[in-house]
This record gives structure tokens, C-alpha cells and sequence, in this order.
């Protein structure tokens, strides 16, 4: 049976062609073409061969105007071996002809084999290089704006390199042994042709600036609007339920038309630009007919090569004017060169090369005169914070919104670097760990339970290989799933849909319990697990959770102050730092920051 790509996937290898990538980008950066050229290194003896086929495979294309020539001369000019001339010259055609299926067939296999692989392997290096930036890069970034190069903008560096080793391959061949034929046969008449060229030069200066301009303004417009479609996907429950379907609309509407009318003046300044050039070319190839004309009367040449000469340049003067029609193309695919490089030259990564890695994690977690603030605000979020967490303790983290609950946690996974003082785990500064190696014995809960596309079994051991049945219904038992799962009509291998939507806020919330409860993490993290459910929900949750923590070193993000009695110490922050820090008890008996939310609450 033959192997599916996943069963062969090699993320060493994966890696390796993202650093090939990302030094082609870097090293010829501003240099778009030359990128494009570089990612085929490697690729070069296919797409020769690929060149050589073509060559033999297009051959008709210049013999039909010499057999065409051949025969009128033969006709006008009372060849006494007509029928001879005309055999020979219909079976070279035919011959000619035959060819082009085998030949086309090996040229195209050898070429879309190698623009293929490069694609593959550019998306591949995109995906890579998203899963090696940092939180940070891609909050700030819209995900649309990322779906747009992974997808648009390498179709259209995969649209530039057929243009490039096909269309303008074609065009070069064409001319080149157009000019050669003539040149052969008549000097004067290929002095004629060479008129063309400047022309054709002066056009592409005149506009290759004002389309470039016009495609760049056209790409970022459409990132916009990616992004903004796929926000819109997101919102229509939101609009939906607040009955606000005609402003969103009009918000859209709002920007496709904007899309619509710089992509107008992108199709008309290339309008005007083929246009040109068309009528340009085509009073060169009228003139060329009275020309070639006047010698056949003059009996410098044959009648016959009249239609020769015609033919040449009617070649010549197609093949010019598809090489101007191609620049908006070109300057299209190139612009999204420039678009890719945005991601795989960006250098916001979480690095974690030649870095310890992690064989075991106790569990004890030290922030020691840690300070952050996110760049867009003036005043620290955290500010000298001085806290430890000890093994298999369970602290949860508790305050107004904004105080910096969620920072100091994605701060202990690693997702974001403060900007002074130490994270210590087990002793070990964060910055000194491999990150991926630290985060195995970790398992976040969030407030909004992640479901993707694929059965509840998939979903419950994502990211563990060959998970045994036997501690697979441990765990479905644990998180209090059995009776989620006795409803579904294939049990364990049931397909929930995108984001779970078949399921109860509840359920969905049980699967990311169980998911912890797979990976036996060493630190858990509960994002306020339990703060969007009804009570009843809520009470199975908790159920789970408190058979979860056992023996764990567990951080609580919690609002509802209720769910957190249990918890060993609590932790009161604000004002970037810590204000309250003790048992439920002691906190409570204290009467500070912490009993007057408590009595808020009550």
C-alpha cells in the first residue's frame, strides 16, 4: 500500500527546507526575481530538460511558414518535381506534428513536477515559520492576512513561474528563431524586424512603475479584506443575535468596494497599456505586408515568401506583445514574492536552539522581580512581581480585569518574555530551556475549549501517538465524559463538527479537561475553565478538575471566586504586582482586596 504523505512527514527535514528558505529570502532580499530563481535551485536539470522538450515539442511552429513557402514557390514558380516537393514537405509536417504528443508530455511532467514541489515546499516553510513566531507576532497579526499568503499569494508565485519557464520561454524561442530564419534568408527584411524591439522597450519602461504601484495597493487591499471576511464568518452568531446583519453588511460592503475600485484601476492601466502596444505592433506587421510586398514584385524574393516573412513576424510581433501583456503578471508574482518574504523573513521567533532540554519537570515555578508591559502601553502591567509556586501546589490567580492574570501565565508557558527579571522552572531560567521540550508536561485548560474538525477520540489524544484503549476510558471516566460519549452515535469515533458546535458549552469544556488529563501533565493551567457554564455544568467540571490537580503543580485563572476555596494559596494581583497572597482563610480573616470582591460576589 502506498504511503500517505503524513505516514512519511519528517519535521526534522521540514525545518531544514524553512532555514533553506528563509536564507534564499534574506540573502537576496529586495531582489524578487532572484528569490524566485533560487527556490528552484536543485530543480535546474529537470526544468533543462524540461527546456529541451519544449523546443522539440514547439518545432512545428517554425517549420509550417518554410513548407507553407516551400510549396507556393514550388506552385508559382513550376517546380518540374512538384509532387516530389509536396510529399516530402507534407511528411516532414506531419512528422513534425506526430512528435509534439510524447514531447509535450515529457516537458510538462519535468516542469509542473518541479513548480509543484516548490509550491508544497514554500507553503510548508510558511506553515513552519507560523508555528516558530511568536503569540505575540500572531496576535498582532490578522489570521486572514496569514490565509492570504499561504494560499493567494504562493498560487500567485506559482502562476509567475509558469509564466516564466513557460509563457516567456515561449516568447524568447519564438523570437529568437524568428530572427534567425530571417536573418538567413534576407539581411533587409531582418533590419525591418529590429524596429520592433525598441518599441517594445519603451513601452515596458513607460509602464512597469505605474503597475507595480497599482498591484502592491491591490495585494495589501486584498489581505484586508481576507481578514476581514474571515472576522465577519466569525461575528454572525454575534450580529445574528443582536439583529445587526444589515450593518455588517454594509461594513463589507464598505470594503469590497473599496477592493473593486483599486482592482479597476489595476485592469485599466493595464488595459491601457496592452492596448498600445497591440496597435503599436500590428501598424508594424501592416507595414512589414507592403513591404515584403513591394520585393516579391520587385523579384527580390518569392510570392511564396511573402507568407513566410508575414508569418515570421506575425510571430514576432504575438510573441512581443504576449511578453508586455505578461509584465502585470509578473509584476503580480512578484509582489506576492515580496508578500511571502514578509513572513519568512520575519525574526519575532521563540527560539529555543542549543537550549536545555527538560528530561523531567517537578513543578516548581519562580518569578523573581519580573516586569512587563505589552509595547502600546505606557504604564507596566507587571511591575517587580516576586512569587513561587511549589510542586504539586494549587495557586490561583485572582483580580480586576486587565490586572495582569492572564499575562503572568502566558508568561510561565513561555509565550511571551518579560521585559526584567527571571522565570525560574525547577530552578532553571526559562530563557536558558528548550521551550518545546518544558511545554510536553504542560496542559492548558482555556475559557473557550478548542474542537477541531475530526472524531472526540482525535480530540481527547491530539498530539499522542498509539494511545492505549484501556487509559483512553480511564481518562473518559475522569473527566466525567461517559454519558457525552453513550449519546454520540459513534461513541469515541464520532466527528464533531468545526469548533464542536454539536456540543454543549459543557461537554466541550469536559474534552479539554480529558485532553489534560491524556498528556498527565506536570503543570496545569486552568484559564477560567469554569467561568461561561451553568451551574450544573459547572459542578461536573469541577468534579474533574479537583480529580485533575492531584498531585499537580496547578495555576488557576479564576472570576468566579467560589470555584477556588480549595485551592492551597491565592494570589491577589494589581497594580502590577501582588497585593494579597495566602490561604482562602487567611485572606478572608485579613479583610483586604480579596474579601471585598469576595463579598461582591456573595
Amino acid at each position: 500500500m502506498k504511503k500517505k504523505y503524513g505516514d512519511t512527514f519528517d519535521y526534522e527535514e521540514s525545518l531544514d527546507q524553512e532555514k533553506k528558505i528563509t536564507r534564499i529570502f534574506t540573502s537576496s532580499h529586495g531582489h524578487n526575481l532572484k528569490t524566485l530563481l533560487l527556490l528552484y535551485r536543485g530543480h535546474y536539470p529537470a526544468l533543462a530538460g524540461s527546456v529541451i522538450f519544449f523546443v522539440i515539442k514547439h518545432s512545428p511552429t517554425w517549420v509550417i511558414p518554410v513548407v507553407t513557402a516551400n510549396l507556393i514557390n514550388a506552385v508559382t514558380g513550376n517546380d518540374p518535381h512538384l509532387a516530389r516537393t509536396i510529399t516530402v514537405n507534407t511528411v516532414l509536417m506531419i512528422l513534425f506534428l506526430l512528435q509534439n504528443i510524447p514531447t509535450n508530455y515529457v516537458h510538462t511532467w519535468l516542469y509542473a513536477k518541479s513548480v509543484r514541489d516548490v509550491e508544497r515546499r514554500l507553503r510548508e516553510a510558511l506553515v513552519v515559520k507560523l508555528q516558530m513566531l511568536s503569540i505575540s507576532f500572531h496576535k498582532e497579526t490578522q489570521s486572514g492576512r496569514l490565509q492570504s499568503k499561504i494560499m493567494r499569494d504562493v498560487e500567485q508565485i506559482q502562476t509567475l513561474s509558469a509564466q516564466i519557464f513557460l509563457t516567456v520561454l515561449t516568447t524568447m524561442l519564438n523570437i529568437v528563431v524568428s530572427f534567425g530564419v530571417v536573418l538567413t534568408r534576407s539581411p533587409v527584411i531582418f533590419l525591418f524586424y529590429i524596429l520592433t524591439m525598441p518599441v517594445a522597450i519603451f513601452l515596458v519602461v513607460v509602464f512597469k512603475g505605474k503597475i507595480k504601484e497599482y498591484n502592491r495597493s491591490f495585494r495589501r487591499e486584498m489581505e484586508e479584506t481576507s481578514a476581514k471576511v474571515m472576522e465577519m464568518v466569525e461575528m454572525v452568531p454575534v450580529a445574528r443575535a443582536h439583529a445587526l446583519e444589515k450593518q455588517e453588511t454594509k461594513k463589507m460592503g464598505v470594503q469590497l468596494d473599496q477592493i473593486a475600485k483599486k482592482g479597476l484601476k489595476l485592469d485599466m492601466v493595464q488595459t491601457y497599456f496592452s492596448s498600445i502596444s497591440w496597435v503599436a505592433f500590428q501598424v508594424f506587421q501592416v507595414l512589414c505586408l507592403a513591404f515584403t510586398t513591394w520585393m516579391a514584385y520587385r523579384k527580390v524574393i518569392g510570392i511564396g515568401d511573402i507568407t513566410l516573412y508575414q508569418s515570421y513576424f506575425t510571430s514576432i510581433v504575438a510573441q512581443i506583445s504576449n511578453l508586455i501583456a505578461l509584465l502585470p503578471i509578473i509584476s503580480k508574482g512578484l509582489e506576492s514574492v515580496d508578500s511571502v518574504g514578509d513572513i519568512i523573513c520575519a525574526n519575532d521567533v521563540e527560539d529555543s536552539k542549543d537550549k536545555k532540554k527538560l528530561e523531567y519537570v517537578r513543578g516548581d515555578i519562580t518569578f523573581s522581580h519580573l516586569t512587563f508591559s505589552y509595547p502600546k502601553n505606557e504604564r507596566p502591567v507587571l511591575n517587580d512581581l516576586n512569587l513561587t509556586i511549589h510542586q504539586g501546589e494549587t495557586v490561583a490567580f485572582v483580580g480586576a480585569s486587565g490586572s495582569g492574570k492572564t499575562t503572568l501565565i502566558n508568561l510561565a508557558i513561555g509565550f511571551m518574555k518579560p521585559d526584567s527579571g527571571h522565570i525560574f522552572i525547577d530552578g532553571c531560567d526559562i530563557e536558558k530551556i528548550n521551550l518545546q521540550s518544558y511545554r510536553r508536561y504542560i496542559a492548558v485548560v482555556p475559557q473557550q475549549s478548542v474542537i477541531f474538525t475530526g472524531t472526540l477520540r482525535e480530540n481527547i489524544t491530539y498530539g499522542l501517538k498509539d494511545f492505549p484503549e484501556e487509559k483512553l476510558q480511564e481518562v473518559v471516566r475522569a473527566a466525567n465524559l461517559e454519558d457525552v460519549v453513550a449519546k454520540l452515535p459513534q461513541g469515541l469515533d464520532t466527528v464533531l463538527t468545526e469548533h464542536g458546535e454539536n456540543l454543549s458549552g459543557g461537554q466541550r469544556q469536559r474534552i479539554s479537561i480529558a485532553r489534560a488529563f491524556a498528556r498527565d501533565p506536570r503543570i496545569l493551567i486552568l484559564d477560567e475553565a469554569t467561568s461561561a457554564l451553568d451551574s450544573v455544568s459547572e459542578k461536573k467540571i469541577q468534579e474533574s478538575i479537583r480529580r485533575l490537580i492531584k498531585g499537580r503543580t496547578t495555576l488557576i485563572v479564576a472570576h468566579r471566586l467560589s470555584t477556588i476555596r480549595d485551592a492551597d494559596k491565592i494570589a491577589v494581583i494589581g497594580e502590577g504586582g501582588l497585593l494579597e497572597y495566602g490561604t482562602w482563610q487567611e485572606l478572608m480573616d485579613k479583610k483586604g482586596e480579596f474579601y471585598k470582591m469576595r463579598s461582591l460576589q456573595a
